[in-house]
């Protein structure tokens, strides 16, 4: 209908002559207009013509009808977080999260992106996957909105998410036969990155920090938490003590990479694995390279990096202080092969 003064109303009152009640209301504004999405109690007796009619004496257009369920009585933040849980838990279930968001008759994966893959358009719509390919969503009516698609977007968003957090959750056999997990930090780590600190000897965290060697301040490894500035790894022992970090922070096209590993947990491989699954890392996010700073005598450091296996690394001594580039190929995102599904 027309996005007017009034309107609304007008309409809201066809539908009282009918002794239809308005269950719940949602407004789509789109270039073409307003598109006001309602749920509906009718009377037993009221045909789906009725209602049509109903809705364009009350100066609606272009109505759409179909039958609902009781779970369309939630509301649209109340199923959306649903459907969100239920991916978290199962990220394999976006086709079906995405019909019941959209209800939607087929959902489809497609390896390659097509034209059109960020919009929306009458009876489809393309949504970008982040580790590649486009989703493509139908249904015979009514027309997709913008609200719709940048829900839609925002559930393959969250899908995407969580598949690369437990890509990048790992287990490591050490030489010795103990494990370890290995998985991106968050917040919440603080007190144990923390605590690991506090365990390192003053050399292990000069060598780490460059200058000082007291515990820096809480906030100094906040940031390194902090997702938005980079990415830093923890190691976790059996009992969940944090026994390592490895750090990439954002330079422009370059990244910088860091490592501590607590003292009794050295020279045990975890430094290598650690740097490993940051150069991958770079490389998924298109750095040119890596750039790890330490001290000259700082040779369990730069005996892991070489270890890295890069024929060009390279090397620049200024005075004690030694920057090491390890030089990247930008691979595209991907991860398994997908399979095309579709969801009724």
């Amino acid at each position: 209908m027309d996005d007017r003064p009034g309107y609304l109303a007008v309409l809201t009152a066809s539908l009282a002559l009918k002794s239809v009640n308005i269950l719940a209301v949602q407004v789509h504004t789109t270039e073409a207009g307003a598109i006001d999405d309602f749920l509906v109690d009718a009377p037993d007796a009221l045909t789906e013509d009725d209602l049509v009619a109903a809705v364009e004496k009350g100066r609606g257009r272009h109505a759409w009808v179909t039958r609902t369920e009781a779970r369309e009585l939630a509301d649209w933040p109340t199923r959306t977080l649903a459907l969100a849980s239920r991916l978290v838990r199962d990220p394999d279930s976006l086709g079906d999260a995405l019909s019941a968001l959209l209800g939607a008759d087929a959902v489809i994966w497609r390896p390659a992106p097509g034209q059109d893959r960020y919009g929306a358009n009458r009876g489809g719509m393309r949504l970008v996957d982040p580790t590649g390919g486009t989703y493509e969503i139908s249904r015979p009516a009514p027309t997709f909105t913008p609200a719709e698609y940048a829900r839609a977007q925002a559930l393959v968003d969250l899908a995407a998410t969580v598949v690369r957090q437990a890509a990048d959750q790992v287990t490591l056999v050490l030489a010795d036969g103990e494990e370890i997990r290995v998985r991106p930090a968050v917040r919440d780590d603080l007190a144990a990155v923390t605590a690991m600190h506090d365990r390192c000897t003053p050399l292990t965290r000069y060598h780490r920090y460059m200058t000082g060697s007291a515990v820096p301040a809480a906030a100094r490894i906040e940031r390194t938490l902090d997702r938005e500035r980079g990415v830093t790894l923890v190691a976790l022992a059996a009992d969940d003590r944090v026994v390592a970090t490895a750090t990439l922070a954002a330079e422009g096209a370059i990244g910088e990479i860091a490592l501590l590993v607590e003292d009794a947990w050295q020279r045990r491989g975890i430094g290598t694995a650690l740097l490993r699954r940051l150069v991958a890392h770079g490389e998924r996010a298109g750095y040119a390279a890596l750039v790890a700073h330490t001290h000259a005598d700082n040779t369990a450091v730069l005996a892991t990096l070489r270890r890295l296996g890069r024929s060009a690394l390279t090397s620049e001594r200024d005075d004690t202080v030694v920057s090491v580039t390890v030089p990247l190929v930008p691979t595209p995102v991907g991860g398994q092969p997908k399979t095309s599904a579709a969801s009724t």
